[in-house]
């Protein structure tokens, strides 16, 4: 049984408010005695104004953010999935990119966004991420005390062949950092979830932005983790702040010897289409 926490948070626009925030969770969780702390999307900036945010945005090296975690991580002696931030990669483009930190403060693992979210919702908000960020190339899984985690973000979510590949590559936990609006949020935030726990029989941490933010925009909340029989166990509502599970891997092997829907896969063969 290995403890984690779930940070829930409403970034602003200030990098080094949101650090502060940071720093401040990764010292409770180790004080919680959590193994590891599990935090959202875009965790260092949130800011739909592209000119101004761009200013904040820099490289991994120079991430002030990254480096704060870092240290913090070490000095609690806790590991960290640094849900996302927002870096400058070399050829001065955007990635939205995920770290898994160890408890001496080195990054384990990264992560780049796979899908970008470019939408229309029946609200009026229109939403292109592709116009900023570039997609990444390679889909990751790490070990950590609680097991071996595949990486994901946010709008990923809603392409079960990520999943297939995590679990296939012997992910027991999926973690979804995100910030998920709103109206998308309430008709598909727990029921997506839920489904990619039990498809992989997995345990799925997703660790979520809540409430109105600096820039305006509003986030659904309701950071979840969720157990491979698709129960929920830990719902963090819409306040921001800090929760706790506990991951069991013997569930994983429970659930995955009552239902061996993994062993049962098959490559899919080709389509045929009768008119």
């Amino acid at each position: 049984m290995t403890r984690i926490g779930v940070l829930q948070m409403t970034s602003g626009i200030d990098p080094a408010v949101n650090a502060e925030t940071l720093v401040d969770a990764i010292g409770e969780a180790g004080a919680a005695s959590a193994a590891m702390l599990f935090t959202p999307e875009m965790s260092g900036l949130i800011d739909r104004d592209r000119t101004r945010g761009a200013a904040s945005i820099v490289t991994e090296d120079a991430d002030p953010v990254l480096a704060a975690v870092r240290v913090a991580a070490a000095n609690a002696g806790v590991w960290v999935h640094l849900g996302s931030l927002a870096v400058r990669r070399p050829d001065g483009k955007f990635a939205n990119r995920g770290f898994v930190i160890d408890p001496a403060g080195a990054i384990r693992a990264r992560y780049d966004k796979l899908h970008l979210f470019d939408v229309d919702l029946p609200t009026g908000e229109s939403w292109r991420e592709s116009a900023a960020y570039v997609g990444g190339e390679t889909a990751v899984v790490v070990d950590t005390p609680a097991g071996r985690l595949g990486a994901s973000i946010c709008y990923d979510l809603r392409f079960a062949d990520l999943y297939r590949a995590l679990s296939n590559a012997g992910a027991t936990m999926l973690s979804v950092p995100a910030a998920f609006t709103r109206p998308t949020g309430a008709a598909h935030w727990h029921v997506l979830l839920r489904a990619r726990a039990i498809e992989a029989g997995a345990f799925v941490i997703a660790a979520a932005q809540t409430g109105v933010h600096q820039d305006g925009r509003e986030t659904y909340g309701h950071s979840l983790v969720v157990d491979p029989w698709g129960e929920v166990i830990l719902d963090m509502g819409e306040s921001a702040g800090l929760g706790f599970a506990e991951i069991d891997l013997e569930r994983v092997e429970q659930v995955r010897a009552r239902i061996p829907a993994i062993a049962h896969r098959r490559d899919i063969p080709p389509v045929t289409t009768v008119a």
